[in-house]
């Protein structure tokens, strides 16, 4: 049986990519944070799951900071793979805390890569890259080959940390791995990332629940994908017989406007009677033109994104009703 450790397991990409293992018969590691909280509900139905969990899926308590702990559980565990998805992944945020969005982004990478250099079994690396690494870029589609410039603190700690993945594996011979993901949303997505907050609202208003949605720009265009998607194609990443960089992307660009179209639609409204632009919701920098090209992926992995806007923006929608009917169930 093969096994895999993930950092980041709690998370949207995480538990997609756990759930994926486990079909594949894995053994399945991951680290989480000690909290006062011990609940993690996009784990919940495995950890429902007696078959699984505590039998095919554990975890270890570990902060991302803490070298000495993430050692000693490798050492211990010896996975053959280690998916690397943990950090602060908000963008905007990254503005209000770039310390601390440096330190894990950039040195938590860093410091997984110091740890896997030392070990005896050296496990397959794989970190998720970012589109915010290209920042402003000159040419539409990027690809692996095009030069970063980023414009974000977050854009900045994730092109350190995946030059540092292809140093390691350039200078150190490790089998480490770049997933240069454009933006993948899903029904799991943090409420705080625009998509999720767009959806919720969608669904919120056509309750009766809301009245308004409070945004920022709505000018900004992004590659949106299934995150689903996304993390088969991790996998199928270090499944290669040589370890390379790939970029995951739709490879079309939608815009604020257009996910707010779709949204609304699932709900039979019209997004521009319930918007209101928002100051404080502006980024001091903003990406343009961030488009993927995934021709290497599909090449090399057989891999294509295979959901649109529209069904991911339903999909979403859909989530979110059945989440307020569900509370409203739980409150009379």
């Amino acid at each position: 049986m093969p096994s895999a450790m993930l950092t980041g397991i709690t998370g949207q990409d995480g538990s997609y990519l756990a759930e994926q293992l486990l079909s594949r018969n894995y053994e399945v590691h991951g680290l989480v944070r000690r909290t006062s909280s011990t609940q993690r509900e996009r784990l919940d139905s495995l950890f429902k799951d007696d078959q699984v969990y505590e039998k095919r899926l554990f975890l270890h308590y570990a902060e991302l900071d803490d070298a000495t702990t993430i050692r000693r559980i490798l050492v211990k565990t010896q996975p053959d793979e280690l998916y690397h998805l943990a950090g602060q992944s908000h963008v905007g945020t990254s503005f209000e805390i770039p310390e601390s969005t440096c330190q894990f982004a950039a040195m938590g990478t860093l410091k997984l890569l110091e740890i896997v250099r030392d070990l005896s079994k050296q496990p397959r690396f794989l970190h998720i890259s970012s589109s915010e690494i290209f920042g402003r870029p000159e040419v539409t589609p990027q690809n692996e080959q095009t030069p970063m410039c980023p414009v974000t603190p977050y854009g900045v700690a994730k092109t350190f940390a995946t030059n540092m993945v292809r140093l390691y594996r350039d200078s150190f011979g490790l089998f480490a791995c770049n997933a240069i993901c454009y933006n993948h949303e899903s029904e799991r997505r943090g409420e705080s990332f625009v998509t999720r907050k767009i959806t919720k609202a969608a669904a919120a208003i056509s309750l009766g629940l809301q009245k308004k949605l409070k945004l920022g720009s709505l000018d900004g265009r992004r590659d949106w994908g299934y995150a689903p998607d996304y993390t088969d194609a991790m996998w199928r990443m270090l499944q290669q017989p040589e370890p390379e960089d790939y970029v995951l992307a739709t490879g079309a660009a939608h815009s604020i406007r257009d996910f707010l179209s779709a949204a609304f639609e699932a709900v039979e409204l019209d997004w521009r009677e319930y918007v209101e632009q928002d100051p404080r919701y502006m980024r001091p920098a903003e990406v343009t033109q961030l488009v993927g090209n995934a021709s290497k992926a599909e090449s090399q992995l057989g891999w294509k994104a295979a959901t649109t806007l529209n069904d991911l923006a339903v999909r979403m929608v859909r989530h979110d009703l059945q989440l307020y009917s569900n509370q409203a169930r739980q409150n009379s």
